[in-house]
């Protein structure tokens, strides 16, 4: 299939072309719902558009564990439909729509209590693989094994010995989670979609008591569009009630934002072959392996001060070090964290008892004619969400619509990227790269890799690794902004590549590089670059003292000390 050019000059045509006709559907919000939401209209012949206020997936969908998984502890719950359907979900991912973006993870289970915790977490583990195969999705992971404690210690040295007495071991799954939301938006643009970011809704279009069509403020190039469709759909996740005041109604439910912080720790400070996972008193704890690095995460605390930048305070920095650290053999300390990030989850609250319960569950509804509502929900269930949000939309519409078909829909990228893979080392000979960055580049693009050669093809300069941040390629700095949309520093550091986590000076030593890069694909002038450089330095140095801070309001303060991007041209 033709893939999609993200580029400037796109985002302003499209743009142009949804103001310029009446679509079928507009779906504002550009995070992993929204995104499919998109894919799954155009998929089924809707005529769409995508507009998002900042960049794509930067709330939630862009701070999440990075795991594509059932939801275990959900058994514990017995909410078996909620776990059943994520796993399916991930076994499509994992199989058929995402294989290069979605990989297999090992999780560690300690076991404390000899053997009732024993028969009682194996019995859940046991259902739940049960429960992946049941229907043909997830055959490919292995099946969970129960370990001695000697075998455990084998697989995981960083534990304590006294913290164990056998632990069992199960497959989930990962991904990145920015990543994979720029690659939906790329998939629906390869279909038709119009999509553009830094495109914020300011009001909404009426005749009487219907919605028929968005304002949208152009935040680069300013101006105002008046985009119209027969359908909206609000996908704004935590912004969700914000989005709905645009329209003066009150909906059936409210969305509750909840605050998850995690921390990027070395590969080297935690000895372990697999990841893992603990209980705590409120929830559980993962570590999960990242590349050269672990995450651990995550807190859960309510959140009602700035959603765009939500911020993880000193407390809740010693709140996951002091919970790891009590399975450790060698304790993490402050200076082993190279990265944190905080992220919120929109959590369903409903003003009636029939709604107050549905919490992780996602809801659909269609306050007004012509504006339909989703929200609540899991990053591994987008898909599902999207798929009720756009049935919903299509009843009202006037026509017939064909019925959802993005559970046989490859994202850009999936198709030939097995094939690529086997020929991973002819690839690396023709190039002139090392194979590991032939891996490294399948595993973010897939078969969109063959673009980023072509530009170290055409520029060999764009074939060494980018200063400060080695895992990262100058090239791909350049695809960012030529192809996946990235309009800021901030876009690259952050969201197309894991800079700003996976360095300890947060990304600081490369970004003169970096917006030298997008400067010429972008039409930045001198200052503009400066600026951008600037802006950066200031977010990370906000994001620091933020974290240094011992609660929660006083971290607001400090974090919203560091303007936002404010484009020059």
């Amino acid at each position: 299939m033709r893939t999609a050019t993200l580029g400037p000059a796109q985002r302003a045509e499209a743009l142009a072309r949804m103001a310029e006709r009446e679509l079928d559907v507009l779906v504002v919000g550009g995070g992993v719902v929204g995104a499919g939401t998109a894919l799954d209209a155009v998929t089924r012949g809707l005529t769409t558009g995508l507009v998002e206020a900042a960049d794509w997936a930067s709330g939630t969908s862009s701070r999440s564990s990075k795991l594509v998984h059932g939801g275990l502890r959900y058994l514990e719950m017995l909410d078996f439909a909620l776990v059943r359907e994520a796993l399916k979900e991930r076994g499509l991912l994992l199989e058929r729509i995402a294989p290069h973006l979605v990989k297999p993870v090992p999780f560690l289970y300690p076991l404390r209590h000899r053997l009732w915790e024993r028969a009682y977490a194996g019995s859940g583990v046991a259902l739940y693989d049960a429960m992946s195969t049941a229907r043909g999705h997830g055959r490919g992971l292995p099946a969970h094994r129960h370990l001695t404690r000697r075998h455990a210690l084998r697989v995981a040295p960083c534990l304590r010995k006294d913290a164990l007495t056998g632990a069992l071991q199960y497959y989930d799954a990962q991904v990145d989670d920015a990543r994979y939301v720029t690659t939906l938006v790329r998939t629906a643009a390869a279909y038709g979609a119009d999509v553009a970011n830094r495109a914020r809704v300011t009001g909404f279009l009426r005749e009487g008591e219907r919605v028929v069509g968005a304002r949208v403020e152009d935040v680069e190039a300013g101006g105002e569009y008046e985009i119209r469709a027969r359908q909206i759909v609000n996908a704004t996740g935590v912004w969700t009630d914000d989005t709905q005041a645009l329209v003066g109604e009150r909906g059936q439910f409210h969305v509750r934002a909840s605050k998850g912080i995690h921390l990027v720790v070395p590969k080297d400070r935690i000895n372990s072959t697999s990841g893992l996972v603990l209980r705590t008193e409120k929830s559980v704890l993962f570590v999960i392996p990242w590349g050269r690095h672990w995450i651990v995460g995550t807190t859960d605390t309510d959140w009602d001060l700035d959603k765009a930048h939500p911020a993880a305070s000193s407390a809740d920095i010693d709140y996951l070090l002091d919970h790891v650290n009590s399975v450790l053999s060698r304790p993490l300390t402050r200076d082993d964290v190279q990265g944190v990030y905080a992220g919120l989850r929109p959590l369903l609250a409903g003003e009636s008892e029939a709604t107050s319960k549905l919490s992780r569950e996602h809801t659909v509804a269609h306050p007004v004619p012509g504006l339909v509502v989703v929200a609540g929900g899991k990053y591994t269930t987008y898909r599902v969400m999207a798929k009720d949000a756009v049935d919903e939309a299509v009843h009202g519409l006037d026509q017939r619509v064909a019925d959802c078909v993005t559970e046989d829909v490859p994202l850009v990228g999936a198709q030939g990227y097995r094939a690529l893979w086997n020929a991973r080392a002819l690839t690396a000979s023709r190039s002139g790269l090392h194979v590991v960055r032939v891996e490294h580049l399948l595993n973010r693009y897939g078969s969109l890799a063959e673009e980023v050669l072509g530009l170290i093809a055409g520029d060999p300069g764009l074939g060494a690794p980018l200063t400060g941040a080695d895992d990262y390629l100058r090239a791909e700095v350049v695809y960012a902004a030529s192809h996946e949309g990235a309009r800021h520093l901030d876009d690259v550091l952050t969201r197309r590549t894991r800079v700003s986590i996976e360095t300890f000076d947060r990304g600081t030593r490369c970004a003169r590089e970096a917006a030298g890069l997008m400067a010429p694909v972008l039409g930045w002038e001198a200052d503009q670059t400066e600026r951008e450089i600037e802006r950066y330095a200031k977010r990370v140095e906000a994001e620091r003292e933020s974290q240094r801070q011992p609660d929660d309001l006083s971290a607001d303060a400090a974090r919203l000390g560091a303007p936002d991007i404010v484009p020059l041209n």
